[in-house]
């Protein structure tokens, strides 16, 4: 098995990355790719615990894309030395993202939800703080009952206190990722929400800009959905790419190395991914 769409602490999973490392070695892969959102910070630790136990470390990132009327997230796979651009525009989305959390504490203050940075950033424990940690903070207030809730009444896409992310325009990204001697591949492309009649368009024009893969298989979408992934992305001329956008014990039903029904992620899908 291997498994090409991984998370640790370094964004928002649950382990850090030896002990992800750790766990694909427990499970019996034998390669795997971190990439944390928006950051490079995990790399070195997972390379270095990697190479103490006989895996291929693919190193890696997923980066945010500005896009309406889904989400656009880029996984940038094989990077080698990562070039000076890539980790300014990775501070910038830093930058971005921190700035979008303090807005959110103040919509939550305007709704009599008050709480300060340090209550809400322990419920991150060391990891970036992002929404789901949030809705931590409204259970633990009882804001809200569970962590559902918080998102379908507070935090979810056009809720009140939903507020769009920061993401890099989509050929600077493309260029980042290659210049630090990685490929390119579109993370779930069904998070986009066009409709399968419009993706073979979007997908042929975003080959001409130099996206090099897609994510055919991922553990949110139908079998069936994936399989027609597949058979576009090979008929575009795509690297296709399977992974299990495994969080850890943020998000429990995703296991390391399986992908949608239970798939076994096998090695054949390394085809193309660079090795440094």
């Amino acid at each position: 098995m291997i498994d090409l769409h991984t998370h640790s602490n370094a964004s928002d999973g649950s382990l850090s990355p030896a002990e992800l490392i750790a766990l694909a070695a427990e499970r019996g892969l034998g390669a795997i790719a971190l990439t944390d959102h928006d950051t490079l910070a995990g790399l070195a630790e997972a390379k270095n615990a990697a190479e103490g136990r006989g895996i291929r470390f693919i190193g890696g990132v997923e980066i945010e894309i500005a896009w309406e009327p889904g989400e656009c997230h880029l996984l940038g796979l094989g990077l080698g030395e990562p070039s000076e651009g890539l980790r300014l525009a990775l501070e910038e989305l830093a930058a971005g993202r921190h700035e979008r959390n303090l807005r959110m504490l103040g919509l939550m203050k305007e709704a009599g939800m008050e709480a300060s940075w340090e209550e809400l950033a322990s419920h991150a424990a060391g990891s970036v703080v992002g929404r789901p940690h949030f809705a931590a903070l409204m259970v633990a207030r009882k804001f809200a009952r569970n962590t559902e809730q918080a998102f379908n009444r507070f935090l979810g896409k056009g809720r009140s206190m939903y507020l769009p992310k920061a993401g890099l325009e989509f050929t600077r990204a493309i260029s980042l990722i290659k210049e630090s001697g990685g490929v390119a591949v579109l993370a779930h492309p069904l998070s986009l929400y066009v409709s399968w009649g419009r993706l073979p368009g979007i997908l042929s024009e975003w080959k001409e800009l130099g996206l090099d893969g897609i994510e055919a298989w991922h553990p949110i979408a139908r079998v069936a959905s994936c399989q027609r992934l597949e058979t576009l992305g090979r008929s575009l001329g795509y690297l296709v790419t399977a992974g299990s956008d495994f969080h850890g014990g943020a998000r429990v039903e995703r296991k390391l190395g399986i992908t949608a029904g239970g798939k076994k992620i096998d090695e054949s899908y390394l085809e193309g991914i660079p090795s440094h």
